[in-house]
């Protein structure tokens, strides 16, 4: 599980590595659970609902927006805000495997809510010394990294959450990350996009998505414990 990502902080780098505008809100540069990130959407999703899978027709217009919200997904049948608070903590990262027969991310998926979540670095723990120590997992050349997730508006009695979730890919066989998380239980990492495919993960029809949940190449990757200070 991806608990705890280094967010994109330098605003200069969003037109370039991900063609939308700059930031202009205030976010945290460690995203852990319900702190606040941001994320891209494809405006066009968020008053247009996605077509059913059946449907052949085209797909939405392509309009790039910053989004901005809490880390830990809100589903929309989540009855109150106390309620929300501590479900959230909890789905923060959504099994791509699950994704359409999960009753906390269904909804997200075939309504076309797909974002990317922006990130420089993403941190697990390095088990195999017995101990816990943490570690940044990062891209080797220091670019930032486009993750899949998808996005939820959550509205009751007057209050509004926007909320966000990682998906997740199997890493059992990863060269990288098989060596992270504990022994037994099953290795997961983010699922990370190349950067030509962006546009088309936020345009395309919910039965197309699936395609785009694959392990990042270790090759590209670097890790480094993180030093205590």
């Amino acid at each position: 599980m991806t608990a705890h990502f280094e967010s994109v902080h330098n605003a200069a780098l969003y037109p370039d590595a991900f063609d939308v505008a700059a930031p202009t809100q205030a976010f945290e540069r460690d995203v852990w659970p319900r702190k606040a990130g941001v994320f891209i959407r494809n405006a066009a999703a968020t008053s247009h609902p996605a077509a059913p899978i059946a449907d052949a027709t085209p797909a939405l217009p392509l309009q790039r927006e910053l989004g901005y919200g809490q880390f830990g997904l809100v589903p929309p049948w989540v009855k109150s805000a106390s309620d929300a608070k501590l479900r959230s903590t909890k789905l923060i990262n959504a099994r791509s495997e699950t994704v359409t027969t999960s009753n906390n991310f269904r909804d997200a998926w075939l309504n076309g809510q797909r974002c990317i979540v922006p990130i420089m670095a993403f941190f697990e723990d390095d088990w195999r010394s017995g101990k816990a120590v943490p570690t940044r997992i990062a891209r080797v050349d220091g670019k930032p990294m486009g993750v899949a997730g998808l996005w939820e508006r959550w509205e009751k009695e007057g209050v509004e959450i926007v909320s966000f979730t990682l998906l997740t890919v199997n890493a059992n066989s990863h060269a990288l990350l098989h060596r992270y998380q504990q022994n037994g239980n099953e290795k997961r990492m983010p699922a990370i996009l190349g950067e030509g495919a962006y546009a088309a993960w936020l345009n395309t029809h919910p039965e197309k998505a699936r395609e785009f949940m694959r392990a990042y190449p270790a090759n590209l990757l670097t890790a480094n414990p993180v030093e205590k200070k």
